[in-house]
């Protein structure tokens, strides 16, 4: 990576030099993923000054290039931070519901929602999907990566630290910057075909980017395109048990020898994703004018659980049943998001300075095929509307910074600025059908004389009680000062303060950071910080009706289970409360080194106490329960759930960055690196089951004994990547070995925890460039196929055996080509 600044990025521009001089020197981002670049200039948790390297920071940073995107072989931006960051995990299951289709990440083993996401250094909005069903991440609204162009990025900058006084909320786990492309010349194609060893999971995708100048004085805009479309793909065993009633005489029924088809669900649906990008800077006279903005448009689908043909919503027995061989309903997604920020940067008596508006939305419509509302009888349609869902965040920012002289060394870099955000969440209701009750009554069959539940199958719509909409104001100031108070010694100070309207009010963060070289090349950093995460309106405003699947001695137990918005009277009669920010306190000691030319080491520690976490209470089911919300209006045999503040916890660990260059003469290079990340999480306290759910017997727990699980063991207590990328002539070749720790997916009782032994995957990338314009390359992920330990659980819709968070895929090798072009 080339050193370079960016103004618009949250630094400003160097004293003494115009934004629009420094603006013609910063278009050369893509070009800084040489495989040579091995001090690289960061901008993320920097504002104004000198530009700091990776290991001049005084807080960890990773720099991702574009190029070390692209040789992942994976075509989702998620999953290739998951390939090259050790504290990034994508599980390849979170949970159901829209949890399926949109995946929450974790990092540092916290939720993807407490980490920050910035492009070009503004805030991007979320995702409208609450994960309400996953187990990982559990009630979070991360932003979806996602549905940022590949093709658009020119590298990417993780801040591994606590940087809310800096950014504002979300930024507990770090920061995630994703700088866009600002090249202004050339054309770039990047396609990619793919698919399973299994011969399923078939992935193509294309990028598309280029650049064009405007205007006389360094002006340009850049443009890129991808789209990708993956297949779904299963890796359900055969079925076990008996799946169908007897005959009269006994016998088994005929269909049990012909099970095919059993489990589809277990694995992932289909994807088609298409997103534009365009990132547009122009000089006027002595200020900069610049733009940048994404647009997405998704459709996905995926297949839910099959209930046996034993299951009422088989109808055995009945004439016409539309499931005879029991109902497997799919989940449907069309999502439509978009974000587009302007701002105007310059400099005024000495201070420079950027105003800027960003506008993001996210929109959602849910809906079911292959499903059915069998309380209105057996001649309904099979397709229905569950609802919409709708996220829209407009953040407006101004920024000053100059630097000031007081008498040291250097001058110190004052900084300071205010936000204005605006956020808003809305659930729109479903079709009728989707919900209601009717009359049907099964007429002849075992269940003879019942009445099937109302709304659908599998996953009901969204009824008008449940649809809401919710917003608020934020308001922010910060002060951010960099002190180099000697030539080895920086000191950084940070401060911030938010007010939100409604029940959240007000919060205080504040930041100390410092480095020490203690010898040329040598140095020690630290940082200590506060921080805190506001509940998102989903999570204040969501409610659903959902069948919940989970696993008790064994067997798959099903719950119909309604998600309640916690100031509903049936929540608070289950000791609901008013959710409260969560608040942080994050720790890191470090040592940077740069022992010899082209070596760069990095070590962190790091300690991160949050109290009151949001999380989703467990289950609570029981006649009791059901009384309490049948006397609410709501349906019987119901079992119920809310969010809720519920926990304190302390994640530590430590990261490793090690990258050496080593040039072989006339035998090429070669670009070694190792990453490494230790990671716990510990429950220090756990708040008390609340009076009115405790009078109603001593079975209710708040936050039961699985969901502690998922939230301590669910990801891998620790990741090593060591990758060398080898290059002589036209040929380069990339080979990674990971190595990803033991993780558990937990269950009501221990009996039926699972515990997955680590496993190292291997992929390798080969290329050959067949001129200045034309590259290509084979490759694989998951190289020699290995799967998690089969440790699942066995059950009549397939063979679970490898479980469902493997942060690596259950799928087994992944083979690819790639051809590069350039114009």
């Amino acid at each position: 990576m080339t050193g370079t600044t960016y103004a618009n990025e949250g630094i400003a521009t160097p004293q003494n030099e115009s934004p629009v001089l420094q603006s013609t020197k910063e278009k050369s981002d893509s070009s800084s993923d040489s495989p040579d670049a091995i001090t690289n200039v960061v901008v993320t948790g920097v504002r104004g000054g000198t530009p700091r390297t990776v290991t001049k920071s005084t807080v960890p940073i990773d720099v991702i290039s574009n190029k070390q995107l692209l040789l992942t072989g994976k075509s989702s931006l998620k999953e290739a931070l998951g390939a090259v960051l050790p504290s990034f995990n994508v599980p390849t299951i979170n949970g159901g519901g829209s949890s399926y289709l949109v995946r929450g990440p974790s990092m540092r083993g916290l939720s993807g929602d407490q980490v920050l996401v910035l492009v070009n250094g503004k805030r991007r909005h979320n995702t409208a999907l609450l994960n309400n069903l996953a187990r990982v991440g559990a009630a979070s609204v991360p932003v979806d990566l996602d549905l940022i162009p590949l093709s658009a990025i020119a590298r990417i900058e993780v801040l591994r630290d606590g940087a809310a006084a800096q950014y504002g909320s979300d930024a507990i786990a770090g920061v995630i910057n994703i700088i866009l492309k600002k090249d202004d010349s050339g054309i770039n194609s990047e396609s990619s075909l793919g698919q399973y060893y299994k011969g399923d999971g078939a992935t193509a995708s294309e990028g598309i980017d280029g650049g064009i100048k405007v205007g006389s004085d360094g002006g340009f805009a850049h443009f890129s395109l991808n789209a990708r479309t993956q297949q779904a793909w299963t890796r359900a065993g055969d079925a076990t048990g008996q799946l169908y009633f007897r005959l009269p005489n006994g016998q088994p029924d005929p269909r049990e020898a012909n099970r095919s088809g059993w489990g589809k669900e277990y694995g992932l649906g289909g994807d088609r994703t298409f997103s534009t990008a365009y990132n547009l800077e122009l000089p006027i006279d002595d200020k900069t004018f610049y733009s940048f903005s994404t647009l997405s448009y998704r459709e996905a689908f995926k297949d839910l659980a099959h209930r046996l043909p034993t299951d009422l919503t088989a109808l055995s027995g009945v004439a016409g049943s539309p499931f005879p061989d029991g109902p497997q309903a799919r989940r449907l997604l069309t999502e439509i998001d978009y974000q587009s920020a302007v701002g105007l940067k310059g400099q005024t008596l000495g201070w420079n300075w950027d105003v800027s508006t960003t506008y993001g939305r996210d929109q959602n419509k849910l809906e079911s095929s292959n499903n059915a509302n069998l309380s209105q009888g057996l001649n309904g349609p099979s397709q229905f509307l569950l609802g919409e869902q709708f996220f829209s965040q407009w953040t407006n920012n101004l920024d000053f910074t100059r630097a000031i002289n007081i008498g040291l060394q250097k001058p110190i870099q004052a900084s300071f600025g205010f936000e204005h955000r605006w956020e808003q969440f809305e659930i729109t209701a479903g079709e009728p059908l989707s919900y209601n009750q009717g009359t049907w009554v099964v007429p002849s069959g075992p269940f003879k004389g019942q009445q099937p539940q109302p709304g659908l199958i599998s996953v009901s719509g969204i009824t008008p009680a449940d649809a809401s909409t919710a917003d608020r104001n934020v308001l922010a100031t910060y002060l951010d000062l960099n002190l180099p108070l000697t030539s080895r010694w920086d000191l950084g100070v940070a401060g911030r303060y938010e007010h939100y309207d409604g029940d959240v009010g007000s919060t205080t963060s504040g930041k100390l950071s410092t480095r020490y070289e203690f010898i040329d090349g040598w140095a020690v950093r630290g940082a200590i910080s506060n921080g805190f995460h506001a509940p998102s309106l989903a999570e204040t405003a969501f409610s659903s009706t959902s069948t919940i699947t989970s696993v008790v001695n064994g067997n798959q137990v099903r719950n119909l289970t309604k998600l309640l918005r916690v100031d509903s009277p049936e929540a608070k009669a289950l000791g609901a409360t008013p959710l409260k920010p969560e608040t942080s306190v994050n720790y890191s000691l470090g040592l940077t080194a740069e022992p010899i030319k082209r070596l760069k080491l990095t070590a962190d520690l790091y300690q991160i106490d949050i109290d009151d976490r949001i999380v989703q209470t467990g289950i609570l089911k029981g006649a009791a329960v059901s009384k309490i919300l049948q006397a609410n209006g709501l349906q019987p045999n119901l079992a119920g759930q809310y969010y809720t503040n519920a926990v304190n916890t302390r994640t530590k660990g430590i990261d490793v960055v090690a990258e050496y260059l080593q040039p072989l003469d006339e035998y090429g290079q070669v670009k070694w690196s190792l990453a490494f990340n230790q990671n716990t999480t510990e429950i220090l306290d756990l708040k008390k089951t609340p009076a009115a759910l405790a009078s109603l017997g001593s079975g209710y727990s708040l936050f039961d004994r699985q969901q502690q699980l998922d939230l301590t063991k669910a990801t891998p207590k620790n990741k090593l990547i060591v990758s060398g990328n080898y290059s002589i002539g036209d040929w380069a070749v990339n080979l990674a070995f990971s190595r990803y720790g033991k993780y558990t997916e937990g269950a009501v009782n221990a009996v039926d925890d699972r515990t997955y032994a680590p496993k190292w995957i291997t992929d390798l990338d080969v290329a050959y460039k067949f001129s200045e314009k034309a590259t290509f390359a084979i490759g694989a992920n998951n190289l020699f196929n290995i799967y998690p330990s089969e440790v699942g659980i066995k059950a009549w819709a397939g063979t679970y055996q490898y479980g469902m968070f493997s942060p690596y895929g259950f799928a087994g090798g992944f083979y690819y080509s790639r051809l590069s072009l350039k114009f």
